[in-house]
C-alpha cells in the first residue's frame, strides 16, 4: 500500500512538473512563467530609478534625463554615442515589440507561434520582404556615415540584450517561450520595410482586372475616374508646371490580360493615413510659423511610436521614433518641424508571366525566353517540420501569385513590381531632416526618400512652410497600373522615372498654409499620370475649409482641428436620404431613429446618438448597393465612397441598386428604406447590450496588444468621438497613433500625444498612461530641454558611462 501510495505521488508530481514545463499551445510552459525566480512576477518592476550605467563602445557619458511620463532626453557628445544610446534606450524599453514587427516583417511569426502563422509567413516571403530588405541594407552600407551610426544604434541594442538574464525578459518572451535574438543591421532594414509595406497605399490591379472582366470598360472607367468632380488636392490647383520640361509614355497598343482572380494577398487597412498641415506667418497668430501632424495606423500597446530627445552639440531634436530605426521620424529641432501622411501612390503593379514549363526556370519576354531566380524560403514552424517555399523571380519582382500560393491553376504566375523592392537609404534621410536648419536642407534630405510614398510637411524658424509628396514614381503611360499587365510586352514595363525635381511640391502658397490628408495629390493640370487609387476625400475638405475660413489661427485652432468629428460624408448624403425616403411604413420605433438622425448636426461626438443611427444606416446601405461584388466569388472592390455616394444622389436607377437576393428591382430610395429597417436591428441590439446607443460606446475604440489584443494587456471602450473619414479618424481600432503640434518660436514650444506609453512593459505605470489624455483630446507640453545641465520637469536622471 505504501508503494502503491509512492507510485500515485510520483507520477502526479510528474504530470504536474511536466505539465508546467511543457508549452501546450496556446498556453506558455506555465512553471517557468509563474517562477518566482524568472517568471512574470519580476516584470512588475519601477522603471524611475536614478543610475548609472556602463555601456560598451561609448566614448564619453551620455546624459539621459526622463521626464514624468518616461520620456528620454538624450545628451551625448556626438552621433555616434547618441544612437549607441537611442538603441540601448529603446531596446530597454521595448525590445519585445521591436523584435516580433521584424519577424512579422520577415515572415518569421511561424517561429513563434507555430502553423497558424505559416500563410502570413508565406505571403511576407512572397511579397519580398526580404528582398526589399536587402536592397535597401545595400544601399546604406554604400554610405559609411549611416553604416557607422547603424552599427552603434544595433551595439545598443545589444549592449542591453547582453546585460539581460530570462528573469528580465519583457513578459512577452515568457508567454511565448522563446529569448530575444541578437539585433542585426537587417532587422533595421526590416522595420523600415515593415512601414513600406504598412503604407504601400491599397492597389486594386487584380481586383479592377475581375471587374472590367464583368462589367466591361464603359462601367469601369464610370465608377472608377481618375478624377471626381470636387478635388481639393495636397498642391493647390493653381500650382504652375509650365517650367518643366516633361516626357510622358505613349500608351501601348494591345489588350492586357483578362484572367479572373479568386483570392488576393492581404492588404495594408485602407484607412492608413494621416492628416498634416502647417499655416505660415501671415495666418499664425504669433507670427511664427505652426505645424501639425497626426499619423493614422493601428491603435496598438505597446504604441508604434517611441518619443525621445536626441542632442548632441550640433542639434537638438525631438519627436517620436520608430523602435528599431534610427533618428526622429516625426519632430523638430531649434530650426524647423516636419511631418508625414501617406501620399498612396500606385507604386505596386502586377506581371502575367508565362512560364515555359513547370520547372519555371525559364519566362517568355520580349519575344525570348528569359531564365528566372529562384529563392528557396526555410520557413520553420515551431513544433512542426520545416517548410520549404520556392519564390521564382523575375525582372519585374518575386512571383507572389502561382499554382502553389493562390494561383488559379493554370501554368502562369504573377510578379509584383514595387518600389519597396528598390531599397533606398531613407534613414539618410530621416538623420538629415533631424539636423537640418531651412527649406534647402529639408529639400536636400527628402532626395534619398524611396518608399513609402509620403507628404511630407515642412516648417521652419525663417517663417517657410512647404509640402512636398516624396517617393520614386515610375513615369506611367495613361492607364498604366490600374489592371493586371502582359509580362510578356516590354511595353508593359515602368518606362522610367519621375524625376525627383518634379515630384509634386509647393512652398509658402499664396493662401498661407499647407495640408495633406491623403487626398488626390495634384489637379488634372499636372503633366505626369496619376491614378486616383482610392484617395480620402472628406478630411481633406474640411481641413482646407478651415484654414479658409479666418485669417488668423491659435495652437487652440489646432487642437479643436484634430480633435474635430464633422462628419462631411453624412452631411452630404444624410439630408438627400431624408428628403426622398417615404417614412409612412415606419413603425413607432423606427420614426423615433429616424427623428434621432434629423435632428443629428452631423458630428460623431461621444454622446451622440443621430451619428449611431447614421453609421448602422449607412453600413447596410453601402452593402445593399455593392452586395453583387460580395457575392461574386472572384475578389473584388466596391468604388469608392465619394462615388458611391454620387450613384445615391444622382443615378437612383443604376443597375447596382438592384439586390441580387430580391426578386424586385429596387431603386436607391428602395435601399434606403430596406437599409434603415436593418440598421434599426443593430441600434436595437446595441441598445439592449450596452443600456444606450450613445456613438463612444457603440464604437467601442480599443488599444489591443500586438498578441491579437490580449485583454490584460489593452484598453477597451474608450470615450472618443470621430471615426473613418473625419479628421479625427479614430474608428474602433484605428486612429491618430501620434499628435503633435509645433509652434516655431525661439525655442520651438511643442504639444504632443499617443494612444500608449513609453514602456513596453505591461507591469509598469507607464505603459498605458497617455491612453486617457488622448481619448480626451488633450495633450503633454513636450519638454524641449535645451541643455544638459538646466533641465526642466526631470522625474530622475540616469548616465551611460563609456564600459571599461
Amino acid at each position: 500500500m505504501k508503494l502503491l501510495k509512492f507510485l500515485l505521488s510520483f507520477l502526479l508530481a510528474l504530470s504536474v512538473f511536466l505539465a508546467l514545463n511543457t508549452k501546450i499551445d496556446p498556453l506558455p510552459p506555465l512553471g517557468k512563467f509563474l517562477s518566482p525566480n524568472q517568471g512574470i512576477w519580476l516584470n512588475d518592476v519601477s522603471e524611475d530609478n536614478t543610475e548609472e550605467l556602463s555601456i560598451k563602445g561609448l566614448s564619453a557619458p551620455v546624459k539621459v534625463h526622463y521626464d514624468k511620463h518616461l520620456i528620454p532626453h538624450v545628451f551625448a557628445q556626438n552621433n555616434l554615442d547618441l544612437y549607441r544610446s537611442q538603441g540601448y534606450i529603446t531596446a530597454k524599453h521595448r525590445l519585445w515589440q521591436m523584435e516580433f514587427q521584424t519577424h512579422a516583417s520577415a515572415g518569421r511569426l511561424s517561429e513563434i507561434v507555430g502553423s497558424a502563422a505559416l500563410d502570413y509567413d508565406r505571403s511576407q516571403r512572397r511579397k519580398g520582404m526580404l528582398f526589399g530588405a536587402e536592397k535597401a541594407l545595400e544601399n546604406m552600407q554604400k554610405d559609411p556615415e549611416i553604416l557607422g551610426y547603424l552599427e552603434a544604434y544595433r551595439d545598443g541594442i545589444n549592449s542591453y540584450i547582453e546585460s539581460l538574464s530570462p528573469s528580465k525578459y519583457p513578459v512577452e518572451y515568457k508567454l511565448l517561450d522563446y529569448a530575444p535574438e541578437p539585433w542585426t543591421l537587417k532587422k533595421t532594414a526590416l522595420l523600415l520595410m515593415y512601414m513600406t509595406d504598412m503604407l504601400a497605399g491599397y492597389e486594386t490591379d487584380l481586383e479592377f482586372t475581375n471587374f472590367i472582366n464583368n462589367y466591361g470598360r464603359e462601367r469601369f472607367d464610370f465608377l472608377f475616374p481618375d478624377f471626381f468632380d470636387v478635388n481639393d488636392p495636397v498642391i493647390p490647383a493653381n500650382r504652375d508646371w509650365s517650367d518643366w520640361e516633361v516626357t510622358v509614355p505613349d500608351t501601348p497598343e494591345g489588350d492586357f490580360p483578362m484572367d479572373y482572380i479568386t483570392d488576393v494577398l492581404p492588404k495594408p487597412n485602407p484607412d492608413n493615413g494621416s492628416n498634416n498641415w502647417a499655416v505660415g506667418p501671415d495666418k499664425s497668430y504669433s507670427g511664427n510659423a505652426i505645424l501639425a501632424n497626426d499619423p493614422h495606423l493601428q491603435l496598438n500597446l505597446p504604441s508604434i511610436w517611441y518619443v525621445m530627445q536626441l542632442a548632441t552639440p550640433e542639434k537638438n531634436t525631438f519627436g517620436a521614433t520608430l523602435p528599431g530605426a534610427l533618428g526622429i521620424v516625426i519632430g523638430f529641432n531649434n530650426h524647423i518641424s516636419w511631418g508625414v501622411t501617406n501620399a498612396t501612390r500606385d507604386v505596386r503593379d502586377w506581371y502575367k508571366i508565362k512560364f515555359k514549363d513547370e520547372k519555371r526556370e525559364e519566362y517568355w519576354y520580349d519575344n525570348q525566353w528569359k531564365p528566372t531566380t529562384k529563392e528557396v524560403e526555410e520557413i520553420v514552424i515551431r513544433g512542426r517540420e520545416t517548410f520549404y517555399d520556392t519564390v521564382v523571380y523575375t525582372h519585374h519582382g518575386p512571383v507572389s501569385y502561382d499554382a502553389s500560393f493562390k494561383g488559379n491553376g493554370q501554368k502562369m504566375g504573377y510578379a509584383m513590381q514595387w518600389t519597396g523592392h528598390l531599397g533606398g537609404n531613407n534613414q539618410r534621410t530621416l538623420i538629415e531632416l533631424n539636423g537640418a536648419k531651412n527649406y534647402h536642407e529639408y529639400e536636400a534630405a527628402l532626395v534619398h526618400f524611396v518608399a513609402p510614398a509620403q507628404n511630407f510637411v515642412f516648417s521652419s524658424r525663417d517663417g517657410d512652410i512647404a509640402l512636398w509628396i516624396q517617393g520614386r514614381f515610375p513615369n506611367k503611360w495613361k492607364g498604366q497600373g490600374k489592371f493586371l499587365m502582359d509580362g510578356t510586352n516590354p511595353e508593359h514595363d515602368w518606362q522610367g522615372w519621375i524625376p525627383q525635381a518634379h515630384n509634386a511640391h509647393v512652398k509658402n502658397p499664396e493662401r498661407g498654409f499647407v495640408s495633406s490628408a491623403n487626398q488626390h495629390p495634384v489637379d488634372k493640370s499636372y503633366p505626369y499620370y496619376v491614378f486616383n487609387d482610392g484617395y480620402e476625400m472628406y478630411r481633406n475638405r474640411v481641413i482646407n475649409d478651415f484654414f479658409r475660413s479666418k485669417k488668423k489661427f491659435t495652437i487652440q485652432d489646432f487642437k479643436d482641428l484634430h480633435n474635430n468629428n464633422y462628419n462631411l460624408k453624412a452631411a452630404e448624403l444624410l439630408p438627400h436620404m431624408l428628403k426622398v425616403m417615404p417614412t409612412d411604413g415606419l413603425s413607432e420605433e423606427e420614426l423615433a431613429y429616424l427623428n434621432e438622425a434629423k435632428a443629428w448636426n452631423f458630428y460623431n461626438n461621444t454622446d451622440s446618438k443621430g451619428a449611431s443611427v447614421w453609421e448602422a444606416w449607412w453600413s447596410k446601405l453601402n452593402r445593399m448597393v455593392w452586395d453583387e461584388l460580395r457575392a461574386d466569388t472572384l475578389a473584388m472592390v466596391p468604388p469608392f465612397t465619394y462615388q458611391t455616394i454620387n450613384l445615391l444622389k444622382n443615378f437612383p436607377d443604376d443597375p447596382f441598386m438592384d439586390r441580387v437576393n430580391t426578386p424586385e428591382i429596387e431603386t436607391a430610395t428602395d435601399l434606403f428604406v430596406a437599409s434603415f429597417k436593418e440598421g434599426v436591428k443593430d441600434l436595437n441590439t446595441w441598445k439592449e447590450r450596452l443600456g444606450n446607443y450613445n456613438w463612444a460606446d457603440v464604437k467601442a475604440t480599443y488599444v489591443g496588444h500586438l498578441l491579437q489584443a490580449l485583454p490584460a494587456f489593452s484598453r477597451f471602450n474608450l470615450p472618443i468621438g470621430g471615426n473613418s473619414g473625419i479628421v479625427n479618424a479614430t474608428s474602433r481600432n484605428h486612429g491618430p497613433s501620434w499628435r503633435m503640434i509645433v509652434e516655431m518660436s525661439d525655442p520651438p514650444k511643442a504639444l504632443g500625444v499617443y494612444p500608449g506609453g513609453q514602456s513596453g512593459n505591461p507591469g509598469s505605470k507607464y505603459y498605458d498612461d497617455l491612453v486617457d489624455i488622448w481619448a480626451a483630446g488633450e495633450y503633454l507640453e513636450l519638454q524641449f530641454m535645451q541643455s544638459a545641465e538646466n533641465p526642466t520637469g526631470v522625474l530622475f536622471t540616469q548616465t551611460l558611462n563609456p564600459k571599461q
